[in-house]
């Protein structure tokens, strides 16, 4: 029989195999549900099959990493992950620009995994007045408190919306004559690209980049000068050089 601490929310965590089947019930946003390394057994067979049914991501992970994450609580092999903040959608980012009456501005993460990167990303936009941020559902760190903790507020005003599939998005954001920017190698350079007009930038995944299919979506490649032996800067160090060169022509400085 469980105790009420097995039910217990930790930071953006829900603990327990009764409260995580009542969270799958709910219809509350989730991460991902985190299943430790040979648990099938009892209810786990019906969080599973929850999960699968509601497309939510099932990580399976090393029951030391669990029994840590979990901060020694007695978790039953089994943990979901829930957001940090509300997740908005595409939408209500280019509502918020047309209310603003300003071309949409938004920040395109494809695959960013690092939580610090995402929210450092995050407060650099919402710095540089861009309308919101938009990240896959899979292969990529969602909104957690790591994530808002590293916005420094940030998150609190910026619009984050989760798409399931970042390509098609990225045509959607084209029909209504918005023009993607890929950050990557090879491109030309960030300070001679014209920003003006509606304009999303994608900022890649801090091992490989810019995916293939995402790129090849792109309009255009945009890249920082290297002068020293590395060859890349840390992902939320390049994209907030880039935003504050959109910022700078906005401002028409």
């Amino acid at each position: 029989m469980e105790n009420k601490k097995d039910f217990r929310e930790n930071d953006n965590l829900v603990i327990g195999r009764n409260a995580v089947l009542e969270l799958l019930k709910s219809g509350r946003e989730i991460e991902n549900v985190m299943i430790a390394n040979g648990e099938r057994e009892g209810s786990i067979g019906k969080i599973i099959a929850f999960c699968r049914e509601k497309k939510i991501v099932i990580k399976n992970v090393d029951r030391k990493k669990l029994d840590f994450m979990c901060g020694g609580a007695n978790h039953q092999g089994v943990a979901a992950s829930v957001p940090a903040h509300e997740y908005s959608s595409v939408e209500d980012i280019l509502a918020y620009a047309e209310e603003k009456g300003e071309a949409p501005f938004i920040v395109i993460c494809d695959c960013i995994e690092d939580s610090h990167n995402l929210g450092a990303i995050i407060r650099s936009a919402e710095a540089c007045g861009a309308h919101g941020i938009i990240i896959p559902k899979r292969r990529n760190v969602g909104v957690n408190f790591i994530v808002a903790k590293t916005s420094c507020g940030a998150l609190e005003y910026m619009k984050v919306a989760r798409v399931g599939n970042l390509a098609q998005t990225i045509d959607e954001l084209k029909k209504k004559n918005i023009w993607v920017y890929a950050a990557d190698m090879d491109g030309q350079p960030w300070c001679k690209t014209d920003f003006s007009g509606g304009a999303a930038l994608v900022v890649g995944s801090e091992g490989n980049g810019v995916s293939r299919l995402v790129k090849e979506k792109c309009d255009l490649t945009v890249s920082l000068p290297m002068r020293g032996r590395v060859n890349s800067l840390n992902a939320s160090v390049a994209a907030g050089i880039i935003m504050y060169e959109i910022a700078k022509q906005r401002l028409g400085m």
